[in-house]
């Protein structure tokens, strides 16, 4: 796993469960609230990376982006065509430098599984 750990904000639980955890296929690591009327701080892996989604006002700001390399984008777009989440239908970019797949999450933030081309 990497040592940095991004925090993305988030609005709603039940949006955000289905989004990181049931669409991408994230692992959840915790959920904590101080009280159950406290927003939510959640911990998660994704492709082998953890990030943490927060309700708390300060702690991100929407519309964020974070790029994840990658190395298996043509399984996890694949993947992801097979499962019906009717807010995105990613397609894979050719860059110059890599082969992306941006994703835009719930709450604006953007996801972007990134596969550096090799080069020759």
């Amino acid at each position: 796993m990497n040592d940095l750990v991004p925090i993305l904000r988030s609005f709603d639980e039940r949006l955000a469960t289905r989004f990181y955890i049931d669409y991408l296929g994230g692992e959840e690591l915790f959920r904590h609230r101080f009280d159950e009327t406290a927003p939510l701080y959640l911990g998660l892996t994704l492709c082998g990376f953890e990030i943490h989604l927060s309700e708390h006002h300060g702690d991100a700001t929407p519309g964020s982006a974070i790029r994840l390399k990658v190395t298996n984008l043509d399984t996890l777009y694949r993947t992801l065509q097979q499962k019906s989440y009717r807010n995105a239908r990613p397609s894979i970019i050719d860059q110059p430098w890599a082969r992306d797949l941006p994703i835009l999450d719930p709450f604006g933030n953007r996801i972007i599984f990134s596969e550096p081309l090799v080069p020759e």
